[in-house]
């Protein structure tokens, strides 16, 4: 064992589960679902599969929990049918490692376009503002301008808790070991949390406490189905992704982690500002705040935490005590037998950042591991 890893590779209790070391997979969104019908596949379950390792913990891409929550093309839902037996596909294969896997189900309220749900209309946020920059997918792949978002009606939201709900007992219908839910990266719940957006004047908005609600009675609704040792919340404090911003993300999210904390959930993921752009492409921020370390006193459970890491400063995190786990994303794309390959010292496959998104097997399945293509030794 590589001694600058070897704090990855010690056993963790996480909420219900004993995993055997501490790198995990990330949640990574890789548009390659099944269509129509968004139903995950074979190709899916042989790229998890290969991700999966004994007691190991794998976190699903982000998976929409209603067609009106979908604001990528060809990601994968959880709420038909089909798409439960395509995800048993996938869990199977990950079992049959030894491994476990979270299902993080998805809302994206306002970053999405109509054409991904015409019948459903426009987006909803927690307030009608469109983000200030940048772009969203259309269903055809193309990139187009933000349309500003239909402001949720107060007697809406108990119909998308309730879909939260449903995705749950979907997951565990469809073999899951768990569900996180997808608070981070500007994405539903984050455009409740935050007041860069949130502008209500309802009980959903205005103080922490009001805008922290939405997101609690999701992971209240998801705690109903699993139990709260199965259920892990994502969160990204300080990021910037998809236009976010809040006036005072201390004093907020140390309020989110202490309600989280309190229901003994199974983790908190945070995700670091020095990868504020979620998968973008941006270089990661060494001068910016360690979520980890400012966020740490707040909750009390496991605190998994993900953004930039390498090998080395994922042991050095865990070490020190700021996170208890690692969770990697571009480097597990590269390198299916990420947790050998570290724990070894070994080289590292380089990503292509150009098959992250849509395509089939190349750049998703067809890297290789160490037995297939024996790296260096670093």
């Amino acid at each position: 064992m590589s001694m600058t890893t070897s704090s990855l590779f010690t056993p963790l209790q996480v909420g219900d589960l004993h995993l055997a070391h501490r790198v995990v997979l990330a949640p990574l969104t890789r548009m390659r679902s099944t269509q129509p019908g968004d139903v995950p596949n074979a190709l899916n379950a042989t790229y998890y599969g290969q991700r999966a390792s004994k007691g190991g913990l794998l976190i699903s891409e982000a998976t929409q929990i209603s067609l009106e929550g979908k604001g990528y093309p060809a990601t994968p839902g959880i709420y038909s049918p089909e798409q439960v037996e395509g995800w048993k596909l996938v869990t199977e294969a990950v079992h049959a490692k030894g491994a476990y896997i979270f299902a993080q189900l998805w809302h994206v309220g306002r970053i999405s376009h109509t054409s991904l749900h015409p019948a459903e209309g426009l987006p909803v946020s927690s307030s009608a503002i469109a983000p200030a920059d940048g772009k969203t997918f259309t269903a055809q792949f193309q990139m187009a301008d933000f349309e500003t978002p239909r402001a949720l009606e107060l007697n809406e939201i108990p119909r998308i808790i309730a879909a939260y709900r449903q995705a749950a007992e979907n997951a565990r219908a469809a073999g899951f070991d768990g569900v996180e839910i997808h608070g981070a990266n500007g994405y539903l719940p984050d455009q409740f949390l935050e007041d860069g957006v949130n502008q209500r004047t309802d009980e959903y908005g205005g103080s922490k406490e009001n805008r922290a609600r939405f997101l609690l009675e999701a992971v209240d609704a998801a705690i109903e189905i699993w139990g709260s040792g199965r259920v892990g919340v994502r969160l990204s404090p300080y990021g910037t992704a998809n236009g976010m911003s809040d006036s005072d993300p201390v004093t907020l999210f140390s309020y989110v982690l202490g309600q989280l904390s309190a229901r003994g959930i199974a983790y908190a993921h945070l995700v670091e500002p020095r990868a504020s752009k979620a998968g973008g492409g941006a270089p990661t921020d060494d001068s910016a705040p360690h979520t980890a370390e400012i966020f740490r006193k707040a909750f009390h459970g496991v605190l998994i935490s993900a953004g930039g890491y390498t090998g080395p400063t994922a042991a050095e995190v865990v070490s020190s005590g700021y996170a208890d786990a690692v969770a990697f994303g571009r480097w597990f794309i590269a390198n299916p037998d990420l947790p050998q390959r570290l724990k070894l010292g070994a080289e590292l496959n380089p990503y292509d950042r150009r098959t992250f998104y849509g395509g089939t097997e190349k750049g998703y399945t067809d890297y290789p591991t160490l037995a297939e293509v024996p790296a260096i030794k670093a």
